[in-house]
């Protein structure tokens, strides 16, 4: 028998023993759903006030407008009609599909989608039914437009969960390995299934990336460096000069602390951290804590004070500088700007420049991530941190995961649980899957009074904290913001205005294509995105965007340039720490590592 025969009675019996297998994976799988806890049904959708405001507006759009409703419900049923009398009559008359004049879909890929009757019927219907749910939700009216990008977000969570690739039944590619691997590609998705439940006790959260591929210190945030202060809210980490002189003013990145800081520090090629040094510049970066419910009454003026105030104090201690130049990425970006307000208003002269990595400071307009900001929500990480002290890191990954669901959710899903394949070894997606827990207070303090009240730039407010109302327009040290094209997470256009807000003389903003994360990743080596700059500040940002010029390539030489100009003349380069300071780990540290459970 050559390679290319199959001997019917030997596929039958793999068949057979594949399905008794499935038999036997069930009763795993029913252990650990069992495992699962309750989840309050706040955290788990909108509130009842959304679905009553949006079938209100249904209903007011019925009344208002009857014609209207009944012609788009005539329109949906000819199209639905014509396209099942089509398909019939193709296949009657053996033609197999009739005209498809849907668009393309990337979920769509596999040829049988537009060839067989079968598969291009349930495309075909998906997507009409898709635009019709759409174009409903577009003629509402009498919605404010938070409500109405809620009710559009949320329709469209439910056309992307109802798509006929997520169900094996009526997914080509998923049906085809199983036939042709007799089954086994089914018994590898439940184990993948299986194993993920089991590690997240009864959660189904899908695995993005290989998690035995990567270890951080060994082929992610290897950059070479030391921790030479540590407290209970950070680890400073100075990294290794690889110049002969360096520029006598140091520089700390505080990155966020909803995620950790390596991802300036993936892999040699593509590390921000690597970089900067290889510029000349002495770098330090903060790592932060990953709380356990010890930190539960942590708020921000403990970011504040032992993360941002030690910081900067330690490094001017070392250097013997008076003033540093400082980044904060995302979230701590927010809180850098909270931080040179409160240093303005005590006069303490300490920072020469600040650079903004997509950071929000104008919470008028959140983005696509506002759909998660109401009461509805907040409410319900409210009720989650009084009781557990934390924010559980489960949370924050998934709502970020759901503003990009087909990629980081269903997409995944399907190639782990219906085709059976591995999870790939993507340093990136590893690092996604590595979040932190949040400190209760923390949590509640950023979500009522920055996210929601908006009081660090909205109108005479200001953002309390140790005893101090800070506000947006005092921030005026010389400025960099680096904001992303198609950030999910902090919309440029936001971060435009709060730049726009800032009470600085000497202002640069950079806008870099892609998104949250791809976008500041982007080393000159790649070419692969461009930025743009305007020295122009029109009170609209697309006014902005419409004047700026575009150049190839990556913001980071540019801005290496501008960080240049403010780091003072060249000298000798350090050595990591003095006296005061030895090194206690060595890079990336230990606080990196730490994953409490919740």
């Amino acid at each position: 028998m050559t390679t290319n025969e199959v001997n019917p009675n030997e596929s039958s019996e793999k068949l057979k023993e594949n399905l008794e297998r499935i038999e036997e994976l069930t009763e795993r799988f029913a252990a650990a759903v069992a495992k699962k806890q309750a989840i309050r049904p706040a955290l788990q959708g909108p509130g009842q006030d959304y679905y009553t405001k949006s079938l209100g507006a249904y209903w007011t759009e019925m009344m208002k407008h009857p014609g209207k409703v009944l012609e788009d419900q005539v329109e949906y049923w000819g199209k639905t009609l014509k396209h099942a009398v089509d398909a019939q009559q193709a296949l009657i008359a053996n033609e197999g599909v009739p005209e498809d004049p849907t668009p393309k879909d990337p979920r769509f890929r596999n040829p049988l989608w537009d060839t067989h009757p079968y598969f291009n019927y349930l495309k075909q219907q998906y997507l009409i039914t898709s635009e019709a749910m759409q174009d409903a939700v577009e003629g509402l009216e009498g919605l404010d437009p938070q409500d109405r990008k809620r009710v559009t977000y949320f329709t469209q969570q439910m056309v992307d969960m109802m798509s006929p690739t997520n169900f094996l039944a009526t997914n080509p590619d998923a049906l085809e390995k199983a036939i042709e691997t007799e089954g086994q590609s089914l018994i590898d998705g439940l184990e993948n299934m299986i194993r993920d439940l089991e590690r997240n006790d009864g959660e189904l959260v899908v695995t993005l990336s290989d998690p035995d591929a990567f270890k951080v210190g060994e082929n992610l945030g290897t950059a070479e460096g030391q921790v030479i202060y540590r407290n209970r809210m950070i680890e400073l980490i100075q990294y290794k000069a690889k110049t002969d002189k360096v520029y006598e003013r140091p520089l700390i990145i505080f990155p966020p602390w909803i995620n950790k800081f390596y991802i300036l520090d993936l892999k040699p090629e593509n590390s921000l951290i690597r970089w900067i040094v290889e510029q000349g510049f002495t770098l330090y970066v903060v790592s932060w804590v990953n709380p356990d419910t010890s930190y539960a009454d942590v708020g921000m003026e403990d970011y504040v004070e032992d993360g941002y105030f030690a910081a900067i104090d330690e490094v001017r201690a070392i250097t013997g500088q008076d003033k540093v130049n400082v980044v904060g990425y995302c979230i701590a970006g927010t809180t850098l700007a909270i931080t040179l307000s409160l240093m303005k208003k005590r006069k303490e002269d300490k920072i020469n420049s600040a650079t903004f990595f997509t950071a929000l400071t104008d919470f008028s307009d959140q983005g696509e991530v506002g759909v998660f900001l109401d009461n509805d929500f907040v409410d319900g990480i409210e009720e989650e941190v009084t009781d557990k002290g934390v924010l559980p890191s489960l949370y924050m990954s998934r709502t970020f995961s759901y503003l990009r669901s087909n990629d980081l959710i269903y997409g995944p899903a399907i190639k782990s649980y219906m085709m059976g394949n591995a999870p790939p070894a993507f340093d990136l997606l590893y690092w996604n899957g590595d979040s932190t827990n949040l400190p209760g207070r923390m949590a509640v303090e950023y979500l009522r009074g920055l996210c929601q009240d908006d009081k660090f730039a909205g109108e005479g407010k200001g953002f309390p904290i140790l005893g101090t109302r800070t506000r947006i327009e005092d921030v005026e040290v010389p400025l960099c913001a680096i904001a992303c094209e198609t950030d999910h997470i902090a919309a440029w256009k936001s971060s435009y205005r709060g730049m726009r807000k800032m009470g600085s003389e000497d202002k640069t903003f950079i806008l870099t294509e892609s998104g949250h994360i791809a976008g500041i990743v982007n080393p000159p080596s790649k070419k692969k995105y461009g930025h743009y700059t305007n020295e122009d500040w029109p009170e609209n940002p697309e006014d902005w965007q419409a004047g700026a010029d575009k150049h190839e390539g990556s913001w980071w030489g540019r801005w290496g340039k501008w960080l240049a100009k403010r780091s003072g003349k060249k000298i000798p380069a350090r050595e990591i720490g003095d006296s005061e300071h030895p090194a206690l780990a060595e890079a990336p540290g230990t606080y990196v590592i730490g994953c409490p459970k919740v």
